[in-house]
């Protein structure tokens, strides 16, 4: 299993952190260890002092594939769910300012946390989260710069998508610190698929 995950897909989220907008899909990978499983604490690391969250939508992939085209990608994914990314920002920050790559930034152990996958809703797909019970992001699959179909077509092109491969979608404005003893909630609608505390 992989966790692929889509950065800027939101015009907002690239503005609020001053990236350009990009023309293709932005990809970086997590480990199968940064997987945070439904109703799992996450631990804050030692290693930051500056741990961001990002909510976002993720989609389980249902069947293998590759080289998918767009109008049959949404054959590939069969349900979603609300994800975490949590983002170590300062180191985040510190290996980009010299060039490096930053997956040390993003795939730490716990640092995919997923929510209950429910099956795919209507499109336009509106979701949210809240932090300590107060809305902190909200989402709708319409604002995307990419959508669903055309990530997991552009995906495919380079990495075979298996079964239970999970795809985070990228995350609308409103990202920002963590601390101890937060929790967060994820909804998709109204229905609630994500608890998370921090400890």
């Amino acid at each position: 299993m992989k966790i692929i995950c889509i950065g800027r897909n939101y015009i907002d989220h690239a503005k609020e952190l001053n990236n350009p907008v990009p023309k293709e899909p932005l990809i970086f990978l997590k480990p199968d260890s940064a997987q945070l499983l439904p109703g799992k604490p996450f631990f804050y690391p030692n290693f930051s002092k500056e741990i961001h969250y990002e909510g976002e939508l993720v989609l389980k992939i249902s069947r293998n594939g590759r080289h998918i085209e767009p109008q049959f990608a949404h054959k590939y994914y069969d349900k979603i769910t609300v994800g975490i990314d949590f983002t170590a920002r300062d180191l985040q920050q510190k290996f980009k300012e010299k060039g490096w790559p930053w997956e040390l930034a993003k795939g730490f152990d716990g640092s995919a946390a997923i929510g209950r996958f429910i099956p795919i809703p209507p499109s336009p797909i509106v979701y949210s989260l809240r932090k300590n019970g107060e809305q902190v992001q909200w989402g709708n699959t319409k604002d995307m710069i990419f959508s669903f179909d055309q990530i997991i077509s552009y995906v495919s092109r380079f990495f075979t998508l298996k079964m239970g491969d999970l795809v985070f979608t990228g995350t609308p404005s409103g990202v920002g610190p963590i601390q101890i003893g937060d929790s967060f909630e994820g909804f998709v609608g109204e229905e609630q698929v994500l608890d998370v505390k921090i400890l």
